[in-house]
């Protein structure tokens, strides 16, 4: 605009004002010389006029524009010296070449230019090397900047936005968060109380909570005699989870000095502004908390994301077995109700799953129902392998092993599917058979994980328990006795309860040995047990070259691998890591193999010391406090193992996330 102005175009019309007001001016004055004379001079002083008023806006212009790009260039010089603004211009290898005024203030050195980008902060290689979007929060001198990168230009600007993420601390650190705290077997233990003793106890452990509530700012309102209601905000639940929620430790030794083994679980909603939300999350977690055996923490929030504190100990046996008579019972209404009952449990099914599944369907048999077994026959290993060899000698049980084709075709709406040994959906032998699926019930003793199967009509899960084969065994004692158990069928059993108590060694509780008395009593061959589950000199080898391979991550903890491009059973990595665990200086121990092309296993275990649970649930996986597993598709032997040191250390320096 401003060269176009220059050029003063204004001029040619009045030039040729001049021109025609000439010729009009000759020709008037050929036809009348005092009218043409007087019309020539009208014409020559308007031309004057016009002309030095354009002269004298042109130089007014000028005068302005030249005002107006000296203050505009003083206001950018100002805007990029003074302006609260960081600028830095870096070379191709990222190293200040120049740096205003302003980020040269904010930051502690003499002089930034020729300091290396990453010299300052780490946090700019990720910037640099980001490719949809070139900005980022990076926190220098406990300043906090919105960094913009310009790549072409090789520039970086910085924009301070300490106090706006300060204001965004204090609200969310100002947001509601609610707590449910359960205490675990109260009733149980309050159950042959006189009512001093069980006043003593109530006063003990509410006087545990309003102290825990006093040293934090928490209100804490006991709602029942098992329950507490507790309110506070997330910069307070930020302090519990630095404390690891003491609370746990606290009620489990003030309430031992006094002979009682109270554990508290508590439930956590947090991270929504509903109070109706926040309520259901903590209900939820305290769900989850108490399927995992209790005796730890569950924070929730409206994605889905789950934070675990605690779970240090075993779940406690439970003495009483008046549940397992009331799932029994309503077990057996739901197997009569309906036409046919199928069994599944999980892939590569091993010992307890296999029990599990024969006794369901004894129970159905009981009840004068039909009843099948899912299962795949090229996902066995040679001790269920051994164990199908032997029920193939019986053809009306073999009969009953049914592939997952089959029992899609078979399935009806009245059909009831029990799923054993697992109660993840990702994990048994066909997920399609379990969503055409209308009836559902879970049976399992592994502690919950966030992944659960949806819309169940019954969920037993007992983590305290040994097996799934001892929980069935005892559902078993309540059904109709129509049909007794045979020799194999109670042998099945059996050998799910010693594979996965190691012989009895292992969550071994009274109510085990119980379990498999009832089995022994109907018949349970204790020599076949010991025959199906022998194993061969090339397992042996197998295993004793993978124990080869075993470094110790930190005192106590060993990993041991086996070979890249050897395939291994699941159960094979499970015994290397029993045999391991039975080392000395060994607390827990973790076995990495590949199990198929795939895939890549996890097998864990230890003595109580590391909660390998949760370990294995960061990568996938799940179990029990002393026994879990893992498998991981799509990565390599050496890849699995840097994640499994990443997930191990995350566990043992702060709080298990899910």
């Amino acid at each position: 605009m401003a060269s176009f102005f220059r050029k003063r175009p204004i001029r040619y019309p009045l030039i040729l004002f001049m021109f025609l007001g000439g010729v009009a001016s000759y020709l008037l004055l050929s036809d009348n010389l005092l009218v043409g004379l007087l019309f020539a001079l009208l014409v020559i002083g308007v031309f004057i006029y016009a002309w030095i008023i354009e002269q004298r806006v042109y130089e007014e212009t000028e005068r302005h524009i030249e005002t107006l790009s000296y203050r505009m260039k003083k206001v950018g010089e100002e805007a990029l010296l003074e302006m609260p603004i960081g600028i830095i211009l870096i070379n191709d290898q990222h190293v200040v070449e120049w740096a205003n005024p302003y980020m040269t203030q904010q930051l502690p050195f003499d002089t930034i230019i020729g300091e290396e980008l990453l010299s300052i902060s780490s946090d700019f290689q990720q910037l640099l090397k980001q490719e949809d979007s070139k900005e980022m929060v990076i926190s220098l001198d406990d300043h906090n900047y919105k960094v913009f990168y310009k790549a072409e230009e090789k520039l970086l600007y910085f924009f301070d936005i300490t106090e706006q993420i300060e204001m965004e601390s204090l609200y969310y650190g100002d947001r509601t968060v609610i707590g449910v705290l359960f205490i675990d077997n109260y009733d149980e233990i309050s159950q042959g109380m006189d009512d001093q003793t069980r006043g003593q106890l109530n006063s003990l452990v509410t006087s545990c909570v309003n102290n825990w509530g006093a040293k934090y700012g928490i209100y804490v309102k006991r709602i029942s005699s098992d329950r507490f209601l507790a309110v506070f905000n997330e910069s307070i639940l930020m302090e519990l989870e630095k404390s690891k929620f003491s609370i746990l430790d606290d009620i489990r030794e003030t309430t031992s000095k006094f002979g009682y083994s109270l554990t508290l679980s508590v439930g956590v909603g947090a991270g929504s502004t509903s109070l109706v939300e926040l309520g259901a999350l903590a209900q939820s977690s305290l769900d989850l908390v108490l399927g995992r055996g209790g005796d730890q923490v569950a924070i929730k929030h409206p994605n889905g994301k789950v934070k675990f504190y605690g779970g240090k100990t075993n779940p406690v046996e439970k003495r009483t077995r008046v549940r397992a008579r009331v799932i029994s019972h309503a077990l057996k209404d739901l197997i009569q109700d309906s036409d046919q009952v199928i069994v599944m449990g999980h892939k590569f099914p091993d010992m307890d799953a296999i029990g599990a599944a024969v006794g369901v369907r004894k129970m159905a048999e009981m009840n004068k129902i039909n009843g099948y077994v899912v299962i795949d026959f090229n996902e066995l290993d040679k001790s269920v392998l051994r164990l199908m060899e032997e029920i193939k000698e019986k053809p009306e049980l073999y009969n009953r092993f049914i592939s997952a084709e089959e029992a899609i075709n078979k399935m009806t709406e009245k059909t009831l599917l029990v799923i054993v040994d697992t109660h993840k959906p990702s994990m048994v032998i066909d997920e399609k058979v379990l969503q055409k699926a209308e009836k559902v019930v879970v049976i399992d003793h592994h502690r919950r994980g966030e992944e659960f199967i949806t819309n169940t009509m019954l969920v037993y899960m007992e983590p305290y328990a040994s097996s799934t084969s001892e929980l069935v065994t005892e559902l078993i004692e309540y059904q109709p006795k129509n049909e007794k158990i045979n020799m194999l069928e109670a042998t099945s059993m059996l050998a799910g309860i010693i594979v996965d108590t190691k012989s009895f060694t292992l969550r071994t509780g009274a109510r085990t040995f119980e379990a498999a008395s009832y089995l022994r009593t109907h018949g349970a061959d204790t020599i076949l047990v010991q025959r199906l589950l022998k194993e061969d000199l090339d397992t042996y080898i197998e295993r004793s070259k993978i124990v080869q391979n075993v470094h110790f991550l930190k005192d106590g903890i060993a990993i041991a691998y086996g070979d890249e491009n050897t395939i291994y059973s699941q159960v094979l990595l499970a015994q290397t890591a029993d045999i391991l665990l039975a080392m000395n200086n060994v607390s827990a121990s973790f076995v990495v193999g590949r199990r198929s092309d795939s895939s890549v296993a996890i097998s864990a275990r230890s003595l109580g010391e590391v909660n390998v649970q949760v370990i294995m649930e960061k990568l996938d996986g799940g179990g029990h406090l002393t026994n879990a597993a893992s498998q991981i598709a799509g990565i390599t032997v050496p890849e699995a193992i840097n994640r499994l040191n990443e997930a191990i250390l995350e566990t043992i320096e702060g709080g298990n996330e899910e």
